[in-house]
This record gives structure tokens, sequence and C-alpha cells, in this order.
């Protein structure tokens, strides 16, 4: 494939085959990749300020975005000085001057318009995650907002549309009732964006949802999972090849597989601890990490493991909840589970810990329960009736996808189908309204995201689906050596979409396919 000015194939040329081992360099079968399955896929950053002890940190709520006008919101892309670790300063790349950025809320069905203005130094794309949105919305890698006085154009993608300085994204909302999750999704470089502090929460209401009786209020806590590592100027450690973001895409040979912090951020705070009452909580749970992954589990001082009762999925409310003791998590996953503190004592702690982590990472935030309180919520046995079926055989089409490593050119790169992303080709086309299987199988770990359609899981590893597979999803965690199978209705909007690896290092050096729905 020939180099292109500004474009597809210059961050092909990284050696991924070191990084990945035998995986990578195509040595190790999928049985074998099974038995060995390691439990994340990356390697991790070293800060170099010291770091404070868990759980003294209060955990900040998000704060939610004032309308600008009805159905109107604006929001200003910008870098600013934000205090993370107590006492350090560290520049960030912001959402209105935030980490995470202001919350959206809306309801189902009532249209709404973000109006992005980028102030940053570099290009911007906003992609609203998990959003059913028209093509001219959903934040194509190419569709640049450019700050101004900014030259490129993607001169290789000749669909592409730039704005200068401002867009307009018009969210219909004809959707279910969700935790959604903005974030940049510009082509090459979305990772470092990302990591810099471009990722905000849009949640979605709507009055079946409010007559539940869930935990609401003050006990409805978004929770925003994030690792970062901190260099010694309390700025923001990340291995870019151009830390200017602005030419070179990429990251240094040893984290091509992905960068993991070793600072547990949960809505931007290390190690965060949150007074509760001794009642029935509802955590909304986003995996804001650029690589890493979890398996959340909530343990008392005393050893005693609490319920996770998972009500809801990346695309809203199961049909019934499902308990676990433990919950996976991948990168861009969102789980909604109720908590009930009412059997620990006032004065006791319960601690979400990461049974993926090690040392540090191993802890992820504390709940310190204050004081008995009355609790009227309930957790019903039914949840949601509006659940799409499709079953297999309303099918039109089986696809294999296989997301491994392979070569490009002179190097290696992350793949679809032995294939890297090029916006100027089509990799699939479906038809509006269609039912399609898509079988999936990775080589390490991918999170695979697909736009604009949620989707079911139908069976993983040629079993059925696990417990967290449970409801409709936008992302699916394949594990090494693993196939997933997943089944969706391709209905909304025609134009041009995405499916990829939500693993944004690897989303970044190729591992991202064109969607065309006719």
């Amino acid at each position: 494939m020939p180099e292109r000015d500004g474009g597809v194939t210059r961050r092909r040329m990284l050696g991924i085959g070191g990084a990945l081992g035998l995986v990578a360099a195509g040595g190790l079968s999928a049985s074998a990749a099974l038995a060995r399955r390691p439990a994340f896929t990356g390697a991790q950053l070293r800060s170099e300020v010291p770091l404070p002890p868990p759980f003294r940190v209060p955990l900040p709520i998000p704060r939610p975005l004032a309308p600008a006008g009805p159905g109107r919101y604006a929001i200003t892309q910008r870098e600013a000085t934000v205090e993370l670790l107590p006492g350090v300063p560290t520049r960030l790349w912001t959402y209105e001057g935030t980490f995470p950025g202001p919350t959206i809320e809306s309801r189902r069905g009532r249209p709404l318009t973000v109006t992005h203005r980028n102030e940053l130094p570099v290009p911007s794309v906003v992609h609203l995650h998990g959003g059913r949105t028209p093509a001219s919305s959903d934040g194509y890698p190419t569709d640049l907002v450019l700050p101004a006085g900014w030259a490129e154009h993607h001169r290789h993608d000749p669909r592409a549309v730039t704005s200068e300085v401002t867009r307009e994204y018009a969210f219909p909302l004809d959707q279910r009732a969700a935790m959604l999750w903005y974030h940049d999704h510009r082509m090459d470089f979305t990772a470092p964006a990302i990591w810099r502090g471009l990722a905000g929460l849009h949640i979605v209401r709507d009055d079946a949802e409010d007559a539940l009786g869930l935990p609401a209020g003050p006990r409805e806590l978004p929770l925003v999972l994030a690792d970062r590592a901190f260099g010694a100027d309390g700025g923001l450690a990340y291995p870019s090849l151009d830390p200017a973001l602005r030419e070179r895409p990429g990251v240094r040979e040893r984290y091509v597989a992905g960068v993991l912090g070793d600072v547990i951020l949960v809505n931007g705070a290390p190690w965060p601890v949150h007074e509760v009452d001794a009642v029935r909580y509802r955590l909304r749970i986003l995996n804001a990490s650029n690589a890493r992954q979890y398996e959340l589990e909530a343990v008392t001082d005393d050893g005693r493991r609490l319920d996770l009762v998972q009500v809801g999925a990346d695309q809203g409310l199961l049909a019934a909840p499902v308990t676990h003791r433990r919950l996976p998590l991948a990168p861009a996953e969102r789980y909604d589970v109720v908590v009930d503190f009412a059997g620990v004592p006032p004065g006791g702690r319960v601690r979400l810990v990461n049974r993926l982590g090690s040392g540090r990472t191993a802890d992820v935030m504390a709940f310190r329960v204050a004081r008995r309180a009355a609790d009227d919520s309930r957790v019903p046995p039914v949840l949601s009736a509006d659940l799409p079926a499709w079953p297999r055989t309303d099918a039109v089409r089986v696809r294999d996808f296989a997301f491994r490593a392979g070569r490009m050119g002179d190097g290696r790169g992350w793949l679809i189908g032995g294939r890297p992303f090029d916006p100027a080709r089509a990799d699939v086309t479906v038809g509006l309204g269609d039912v399609e299987v898509w079988r999936l199988v990775a080589d390490v770990h991918h999170p695979v995201h697909l736009h604009l359609a949620g989707f079911r899981v139908l069976s993983r590893g040629g079993r059925a689906p696990l417990p967290h597979d449970a409801g409709l999803k936008d992302t699916v965690a394949l594990r090494p050596g693993e196939a997933v199978e997943i089944i969706t209705r391709f209905e909304g909007y025609r134009g041009r979409y995405l499916f990829h690896c939500h693993n944004a290092e690897h989303e970044d050096m190729g591992m991202m396919a064109n969607l065309e729905i006719v």
C-alpha cells in the first residue's frame, strides 16, 4: 500500500511484533491463547510524582450541562489546568474545562443539537458513543472540526466533511434510555485525545425507566473509570511519537498493544471515597480507559462480597436483573448496577476493587457508610419489555471478522479481516432494516464497538453467552483466542458508519472498518 500524504498508511510502519510476542507474530494458536489468556493487553506507564493514598479524595460528580436554549447545548473544547492529584496542577484538553466533561441529560425522543467549538491546537471530531445518530453527526474520523488557521484537510477522503472552528451535531435520541458517552474520534489520534481528557457522559432517560423505582437523585452515581499516569511536571504522561498530536500518529513500540496508567481515576479523582447511606445505590459505570480491563468486586473491610445487581447494559435496561459477584468491564463498556449497603453498619467501608489489577491498580474507590436511612427504592423483577428478540433465523447473512495483528508494508499493525483502515474503501455494505449475524474472533483483548446499531450476544466460544453479556450492547469484549457471535438489525439511518476495536491504541493503528448502510 503506497504512502499517502497526511494519510492512511504511515502509521502502519510500527513494529508491533515485539510488543505482542507470539500472539502478534502469529505463532500462538487460538486454543493456546485461551489457555494462556492474560489479564490485560498493553504496557503500563509509571508516574513520576508522589501518588496520594487511596480513599482520601472525595468522589466528584460530573456537573450537568446547562442548555443554551430549548433543545440546544454548546460545548467549548479547550485546554485547562485541572487538579486531578491533590496539589498537582495538570494541563488537560477538556470539554468546558473539566474532566470528565459536563454531563448532558436528555429525554428519549426529544431531539437536541450540541454545538462544539474547537479552541484546541489540533482538529477534533466528536462521537456520541451508543447514539442512534444520523451519519452526518456520528463523528466519522475524517469529519474534522478545524481550529482557527488550520490548513490540513483529509485529501485522501473525498467524502470528509470538515468544519471551521464550530460544528453542530444533531441527535434525534430516538432510542432506549441509556448512559451514553461522548469523546474525541479524530483519525489516528483518538487515543491520546481521550487520554488528555476529551470524554463526557450523555444520559438518556424516559418515563418507563423513571417509573421503575430504581435508586435516583443523590443515590444514582455515574462512575467514569479511567487509568492515567503523571509525568514529573504533573502533566499526563503518554508515549506519543508526536507529543503535539499534529503530524505523526502512534506510540512508542513498547506501548502499541495498549497504554495503561498506574493511577485509577474515578470521575477524575484518584482512588476516591464517597459517603453513602445504608441503602441501595445505582452505580452507572463507564470504562473510559484506553486499554485497561477491569473485573469489579465490592468488598467490605471484613471480606464480605456485596452483590452487584445488573439492571442495564450499554444500550439500556435488561429484561430482568442479573446478579454478579464479579463484573468484567472492557474499554467503552457501560454497566448499570445496584448495590445495597443496608447490611453494612454505619462506619463500615466497602471497597470497589479490580481483580485484574495489581498493586495500586487493584483498588478503584471506596464507599463509607455514614448512617441508616429510609429507602423506598426497589429493583423490580421485570425491568423492560422492549428488548428486540431478533431470532437467528431472521438473519439474511452471516459475516466473519478476524481482529488480529498482522503485516502491512514493512511493519505490523492492527487489522480487521487482514486489512488496515482506509476511509476511501468500502468494507461492509448492508441494507437498511437487514438482520445479520457477525462472528468476531480475536488474537488478544479486543473490545469491539459497532456504531449506530445495538446488538445482542448470541454465543461466546461456541457456548451460551456469559451472564454479563445480557441485554442490548454496542461494545463486546473479545478475550484472547475467543470467538463471539452477535446479532443486530441495521435500522435508523443510511450512510457511512464504522465498527472498530475500542482499545484506543489499536483503533488509531488501523483496527477500524467502514460500514455502509444503504
